[in-house]
């Protein structure tokens, strides 16, 4: 059995904790949760909130090409709201990013997030290879 394997890329912001960016294993690889920082200050976008959603998309993307996959290999992610009301602007931004057969997809609304950001999502996606 494959060994867990970690991802890392300077496109994404480092892990800010005991965590990787992603982490691949079995066919599959798992993006740890991405919120709005900018990989080169480490410090939240400005630019309201589809800036912050672009962000945490271009991070995932990001994460996707260091494993060798992209997002037409996500099959599920999950997304963290403070405020519910953010969802279509989060809709809109989420569809330039992934296309049909789009991943399934939970959104969750929390009460705040890490460094005061507005938005996180992680995802899951197939490796390429075999099936």
């Amino acid at each position: 059995m494959e060994e867990p394997r970690e991802v890392v890329t300077g496109g994404a912001p480092a892990a800010i904790g005991p965590y990787s960016q992603g982490v691949r294993c079995g066919g599959w690889l798992w993006v740890s949760g991405q919120i709005p920082l900018d990989p080169a200050s480490g410090r939240l976008v400005d630019g309201g909130m589809e800036a912050q959603v672009e962000r945490v998309l271009e991070s995932v993307g990001a994460i996707l090409t260091a494993a060798g996959c992209g997002f037409t290999d996500v099959v599920k992610t999950t997304i963290y709201l403070i405020d519910l009301n953010d969802f279509a602007i989060v809709n809109e931004v989420y569809g330039r990013y992934f296309v049909p057969p789009c991943p399934a997809r939970a959104t969750v609304g929390v009460m705040a997030l890490p460094r005061g950001a507005r938005i996180e999502m992680d995802v899951v996606a197939r490796l390429p290879g075999p099936e």
